[in-house]
């Protein structure tokens, strides 16, 4: 009988051709939710430096000393990064006060609607550089009990067999269990990368929305300042 249990094919080809329908559905969900997730990180990481580098370009025009007006000019039509996209939003609020009237428009009321489109602007540009993550923390979370109702339809399978053919040997045992733990192992393997990923994304993400904050505090400062020149 051991005998027979190592003439078994214990490959990953094997135990997924061997398992049934319920199981081969865990695991290619889990295989497809892997490689999605793989998908989502190398983007987001190329993506996320992608943002970074432009911003820091951005960065060094905007304080470079040459007028605003004319940066402006040169990136309103497209802006290509979210720190730009809260510049121009900015500067087209700035440019459209003094076309409705600026004697009846506070000074506080004017700070106010530029604070606010800049706020507004960040939020929808966080928002789509955030996408798909909920993916990567519902895999996180979900995968491992995937893989656990994988495991344990496997064990069942294995207790049938055992019932069926009043044998406990290994070689009736060991095909159902060796099932059950690689829908284990995929659903771990799914959900490591993915929760790990989605703590240094999230993390990251946070720190970029710092970043746009802190320009968009300081450029909101400098709107102010040219505002009491006005006066």
């Amino acid at each position: 009988l051991a005998g027979s249990a190592d003439n078994l094919d214990f490959s990953i080809w094997a135990l997924f051709l061997r398992s049934d329908l319920i199981v081969k559905s865990v695991i290619v969900l889990l295989l497809v939710a892997s490689i999605w997730c793989w998908a989502i990180i190398i983007d987001k990481v190329i993506g996320l430096r992608r943002l970074r580098a432009l911003s820091t370009e951005f960065e060094q025009a905007f304080w470079s000393g040459n007028s605003l007006d004319d940066l402006y000019e040169r990136v309103a039509s497209q802006p290509r990064d979210p720190m730009s996209a809260v510049f121009v939003a900015a500067m087209r609020e700035w440019r459209r006060t003094p076309a409705r009237g600026s004697e009846g428009d506070s000074r506080v009321g004017v700070g106010e609607r530029i604070d606010r489109v800049m706020q507004i602007t960040m939020a929808r540009e966080m928002h789509r550089a955030e996408r798909n993550m909920t993916f990567l923390a519902t895999t996180g979370s979900t995968a491992p009990f995937i893989g656990l109702f994988g495991t344990v339809w496997g064990i069942m399978n294995s207790f049938q067999s055992i019932a069926i053919s009043k044998n406990t040997s290994l070689a009736v045992v060991a095909p159902g269990i060796a099932e059950a733990l690689f829908a284990t192992a995929l659903g771990l393997l799914a959900a490591i990368p993915a929760v790990v990923a989605y703590n240094k994304l999230t993390k990251d993400m946070d720190q970029y929305a710092s970043r746009l904050d802190s320009f968009a505090g300081e450029f909101s400062a400098i709107l102010s300042r040219e505002m009491e020149g006005k006066k």
